[in-house]
C-alpha cells in the first residue's frame, strides 16, 4: 500500500452466506490467511473440513441463530442477500427480501454489537446510486436512487443507510463496499442467466450501443476489497463509515466482456443492434403486466436492459486513497482463469435440455 492510514488485524471472521459463491470463495480466502473463520448461512458450508472453519447453519432472520453466529467474533463481513431482480409488484417476493436484505442486517448489527463486535463490512451495489441514470466514471458523492426499478436495489439502499448510519454505535465501526457485476468460479447468476437465453433461443440481437460501457467486480478482486475494508476499520481510520466501490477498474460493453465465454460455448453473437430506450420500455410494461395479470416474466429485467444501453462505470479512486485497493487481477487474466469453469457450466445446462437450478 502506498497510503499510511492506520490497520488492524480482522481477528476472528464471521461472514454471512458463507456457502454462496462470495461467502465461499471469502471464507476460503481468510482461511489461507490463517483467519479463525466463522461461516454462517442456511445452507451448510460446501466447502471441506479445514482447521479455522467453523460453519454455523441457521437464518439471519432469526434472533437466536445470529445471536449464536456472532459471538467471540471480531469482524463481520456481511455478504448474505436475497438478489430479487424484478420489481416489487409481488407481495410475498416484496416481505421476504425486506425481512432478509433489512430486517436480517439490522437483527445482524444489534447481536453485532451486544456481543462486542469490533468492525462490520457489509456487501451493497453499485446499483444503489443508479436509478435509469447514465453514469461513467461515478464516485461516492452520488446521491441515494429514490427510482426502484427491483427489490434488489430499493432493499441495499435501505440496509447500507442503516449499517453507515451505525457506525461508532456500541463500539462497533461500519462500512460498506459496492460491487458491480459478480463474477468468476462458481459464478450461478451472471453467465448463468445469458446462458438460458441464449440455450432458449432468446439471443436473436444486442440491445443498445457498443460504445455503453459497465464495469464488472471479479471474485477475488471483491474479496481483496472486502479485507482492505476491515482492516481499515479502527478508530482514526479511513473507513469508518464510508462507502466504497470495489470493480475491476476496466469499463467494457457487456457484449464484449461477454464475448470470449459465448464463442467459447460455440456460438457467435448476433451483429443486429436495436435500440436499448425501446427494449427497456417494453420490458418495463412487460414487468408490469407480468405482475398485475399474471403474463410470464419479461425475457429480462428492466434493470438488467438498464446496464446494457447506459453507461454504469465507477471510480475506485476513494477506495484506492483510503484502503489502497487496486484490483489484484485484470479482466484478461481473470478471464483466461474462469473460462473452462463456465464452459463447464454451459455444457451441462445444455445436456440437461433445460437450464439447470442454482443452489438455494
Amino acid at each position: 500500500m502506498s497510503h499510511s492510514t492506520p490497520t488492524t488485524d480482522l481477528g476472528r471472521v464471521l461472514v454471512t452466506g458463507g456457502s454462496g459463491f462470495v461467502g465461499a470463495n471469502l471464507v476460503t480466502k481468510l482461511l489461507d490467511q490463517g483467519h479463525q473463520v466463522r461461516s454462517f448461512d442456511r445452507a451448510p458450508s460446501p466447502l471441506p473440513p479445514r482447521d479455522g472453519l467453523h460453519t454455523v447453519v441457521g437464518d439471519i432472520t432469526d434472533d437466536t441463530d445470529v445471536a449464536r453466529a456472532v459471538e467471540n467474533v471480531d469482524t463481520v463481513i456481511h455478504t448474505a442477500a436475497i438478489i430479487d431482480l424484478m420489481g416489487g409488484g409481488s407481495a410475498p417476493a416484496r416481505e421476504r427480501s425486506f425481512a432478509v436484505n433489512v430486517g436480517g442486517t439490522k437483527t445482524l448489527v444489534h447481536a453485532a454489537q451486544a456481543a462486542g463486535v469490533r468492525r462490520f463490512v457489509y456487501t451493497a451495489s453499485n446499483s444503489v446510486v443508479m436509478g435509469g441514470q447514465r453514469i461513467a466514471g461515478g464516485d461516492e458523492t452520488l446521491p441515494y436512487t429514490t427510482r426502484f426499478a427491483d427489490l434488489y436495489t430499493e432493499t441495499k439502499v435501505t440496509a447500507e443507510k442503516f449499517v453507515l448510519a451505525e457506525n461508532g454505535s456500541g463500539g462497533m465501526l461500519t462500512c460498506s463496499i459496492r460491487p458491480s457485476g459478480i463474477w468468476g468460479r462458481g459464478d450461478q447468476t451472471m453467465f448463468r442467466k445469458l446462458f438460458e437465453s441464449v440455450l432458449k433461443g432468446h439471443v436473436k440481437v444486442l440491445v443498445g450501443s457498443k460504445d455503453v460501457k459497465l464495469d464488472n467486480s471479479y471474485v477475488h478482486n471483491l474479496i481483496h476489497g472486502f479485507i482492505l475494508a476491515g482492516q481499515h476499520l479502527v478508530p482514526g481510520g479511513s473507513a469508518p463509515g464510508q462507502a466504497y466501490f470495489i470493480n475491476d477498474g476496466e469499463p467494457i460493453n457487456m457484449f464484449e466482456f461477454s464475448r470470449p465465454v459465448i464463442e467459447a460455448c460455440g456460438h457467435r453473437w448476433p451483429r443486429f443492434r436495436v435500440s436499448g430506450r425501446l427494449v427497456h420500455k417494453v420490458m418495463s410494461v412487460w414487468q408490469w403486466l407480468h405482475f398485475r395479470f399474471g403474463l410470464p416474466q419479461p425475457l429480462l429485467e428492466p434493470l438488467a436492459v438498464e446496464r446494457v444501453y447506459l453507461d454504469n462505470y465507477f471510480s475506485t479512486a476513494k477506495a484506492e486513497r483510503d484502503l489502497g485497493y487496486r484490483p489484484l487481477y485484470t479482466t484478461e487474466a481473470a478471464m483466461a482463469d474462469c473460462l473452462p469453469y463456465y464452459t463447464d457450466l454451459y455444457a451441462k445446462m445444455k445436456g440437461a435440455g433445460l437450464p439447470i437450478p442454482a443452489p438455494a
